[in-house]
């Protein structure tokens, strides 16, 4: 008997453990709208979440690096981040590229993340990506 009363709270500690390390693992993420990156990313921020960036994260959903702790995000060897200018629709339905999205957008990168934007021009219609060495010398490998 003594032993089923320790063996209950071990099991719960194991249970609670195993919910603290999860983590949001992004795959394949062409991005969307910036207003719903950013809502989600908050709430995994206030959550305490990790996220694993694990291929494609582009656009709107490399907003991560802006609304997570750094020590919340790692990379994996297939990582890749795609960076473009912000864009918006005009009145008659044509895209625009948005210039008080787009320093918005870049404003809130980490200053390693806005060097590296920098050196390659600036945010511009056209995607850049980061990954590789570049990428993992900003952030942990997972």
């Amino acid at each position: 008997m003594k032993y089923g009363r320790g063996f209950l709270p071990a099991i719960l500690l194991i249970l609670s453990m195993s919910n603290a390390v999860s983590a949001v693992r992004i795959t394949n993420d062409r991005g969307g709208q910036i207003g719903s990156y950013v809502m989600k990313y908050q709430r995994l921020a206030s959550a305490g979440e990790s996220v694993i960036i694990d291929g494609l994260c582009a656009s709107a959903c490399t907003i991560v690096l802006s609304e997570l702790p750094r020590d919340k995000i790692c990379v994996t060897s297939r990582a890749t981040l795609g960076f473009h200018a912000a864009w918006n629709y005009g009145p008659n339905g044509r895209t625009f590229t948005d210039p008080e999205a787009t320093l918005m957008l870049y404003s809130g990168y980490p200053t390693p993340v806005r060097r590296w934007i920098a050196r390659r021009g600036g945010l511009r219609p056209h995607t850049i990506f980061l990954s590789g060495k570049s990428l993992q010398a900003m952030y942990r490998p997972c």
